[in-house]
């Protein structure tokens, strides 16, 4: 027999871009519940503009968790993630049986939904010699060195972030193994029961929705945000899409106008891992974003 959960837990999953924080929003609204984000970099203070943080207006209007909650200097990991996410709904429970998710990290809400699995240590003199070497040699030798050492899990890695690959090359290199191999699919029992909402859109109008959100972030002063950044470049929380690109033109790099055209590029990539990642997870009901209806609809998967 199947357990009986009186709370329940939807979660917004989707690429970047796609709309997630207007449907959320209004779903939160519409259940008197709060929001959790499941976005790896929102969490962060300094880190606004670029990771599209929903307004403080909006902030007020609905009780957000996990933004604006820890420095740059403070790197977090999934299993952090799923330790906090399980506090804060264990808090949101006490005074509603409803809770909202909303974010496009894959591993996070994978952590939350399912549980992460247990990882064999891995070498120190492996972890300091792989990042010696990406020192050196840079971000595209890094890209290809996983692609040709593993390329299952390059298929779906977030390529644009030098931790998550480094991660991955030192571990096959410490064990021999892919790291996907010890995702073991056990899933953990969670206390409250799992509603899974997918938003997409066209490929163009995805895209165009990207490339309009970089303009807009620029215009409201991402440059400025990250000049502020610029001695903290080389910490792991940094090596973001929309912050490297302009340390590049802030280091002289290349110009404004190259920056800018590599953030959109680099963030269509990166929507494109997300959809591949999410299209595996077989409980994702998927939506049209902009379904005039998609906030009944999504009540309805209870």
């Amino acid at each position: 027999m199947s357990p009986v959960h009186q709370n329940i837990v939807y979660f917004i999953v989707g690429p970047t871009a796609v709309g997630k924080t207007d449907v959320a929003l209004q779903l939160a609204e519409r259940l008197g519940t709060a929001i959790i984000s499941a976005d790896s970099r929102q969490c962060y203070r300094e880190m606004s503009i670029g990771t599209a943080k929903p307004t403080l207006v909006l902030l007020h209007k609905v009780k957000h968790y996990f933004i604006d909650e820890f420095p740059v200097t403070q790197a977090l990991s999934a299993a952090d993630f799923e330790n906090l996410a399980l506090q804060y709904l264990d808090d949101i429970f006490k005074a509603n049986n409803s809770a909202v998710v909303c974010g496009g990290t894959g591993l996070y809400i994978k952590a939350l939904v399912e549980g992460l699995d247990e990882m064999p240590d891995i070498g120190a003199a492996i972890i300091n010699h792989t990042e010696e070497e990406y020192k050196t040699k840079g971000l595209g030798w890094l890209q290809e060195a996983v692609q040709q050492a593993d390329p299952g899990f390059y298929e779906t890695a977030e390529i644009q972030n030098p931790a998550r690959l480094l991660r991955a090359l030192s571990f096959i290199r410490s064990t021999g193994r892919s790291i996907n191999d010890f995702r073991s699919r056990v899933v953990k029992q969670r206390s409250f029961k799992v509603v899974l909402a997918g938003l997409e859109l066209p490929r163009d109008l995805l895209y165009e929705r990207i490339n309009s959100r970089v303009d807009q972030m620029m215009a409201h002063g991402l440059l400025s945000e990250v000049q502020g950044l610029l001695p903290y470049r080389q910490l792991k929380t940094l090596q973001t899409v929309g912050y490297t690109e302009l340390f590049d033109y802030l280091e002289g790099n290349c110009s404004l106008e190259e920056a800018v055209i590599k953030i959109k590029q680099h963030t269509r990539n990166y929507a494109k891992r997300q959809l591949t990642w999410f299209k595996k997870d077989k409980n994702i009901v998927w939506f049209r974003a902009d379904d005039k209806n998609l906030v009944e609809k999504i009540l309805a998967m209870k």
